[in-house]
């Protein structure tokens, strides 16, 4: 297990904990303060990257994402406790078990093949599929016992959102060549000490990187719930 998951793990742990307490206080008013704290330095990650590239598509790529930050704050502030839990199971649930399956079976089944290769070519098969099996198993299970696939089917959707939440970030990052959506406003003492707080020293990225996935599920979400 290499250093940069075991921060990526304690820290995620610590900010699960915080989630919690949040989401089960003052009627998760304390929650959603913190989710839009965390979209707004995200989106002033997201607009450092300007310093690196800023022609017409930058912008337009900046401008997308930030879309995707405000969606999500907006979605995130409306959903109750129950659903959101859908979102957990789903959105850190894949995350999280994608890269499990990907670091003890990836290249064991499907060879050496890569299904996103161009955008990121960490991404193995046996991860990327195993990560949304359990995440959508988690969602549908939790759906079974409340007797809500008529209601909530949509949930269903956050394992696959995820992933294409976390290929645009990977794309997004590609496009402006940094490696961590902290890697500019981080050599900045004062953004410094503040992505400390998300675990985000050199080499362990910033906000965007803890929520990209859920920005994109809760902004697509949103438009889903206009419509239906």
């Amino acid at each position: 297990m290499d250093k940069n998951f075991k921060t990526r793990f304690v820290v995620g742990i610590c900010l699960f904990v915080v989630a919690i307490i949040g989401l089960y206080t003052f009627d998760s008013v304390p929650f959603k303060i913190i989710y839009i704290l965390f979209a707004l330095m995200a989106g002033v990650e997201v607009v450092s990257f300007l310093q690196r590239k800023h022609d017409f598509k930058h912008y337009f790529l900046t401008i997308v994402e930030i879309g995707f930050l405000y969606c999500s704050s907006l979605f995130i502030f409306q959903i109750d406790v129950e659903h959101f839990w859908y979102i957990i199971l789903g959105v850190p649930g894949y995350d999280i078990f994608a890269y499990l399956f990907g670091k003890r079976f990836g290249g064991k089944i499907f060879g050496k093949s890569r299904p996103f290769p161009r955008i990121s070519k960490n991404k193995t098969w046996e991860g990327t599929l195993f990560g949304l099996a359990v995440a959508s198993g988690m969602v549908a299970l939790l759906m079974a016992f409340r007797f809500s696939f008529a209601s909530d089917w949509v949930f269903l959707l956050c394992g696959p959102l995820a992933l294409c939440g976390d290929l645009f970030e990977s794309y997004l990052k590609r496009q402006f060549r940094v490696k961590d959506s902290n890697e500019v406003v981080i050599k900045n003492l004062i953004f410094k000490k503040i992505e400390v707080l998300v675990g985000g020293t050199g080499g362990h990225g910033g906000y965007l990187d803890r929520i990209d996935s859920t920005a994109f599920t809760a902004s697509v979400l949103l438009v889903i719930e206009c419509f239906i």
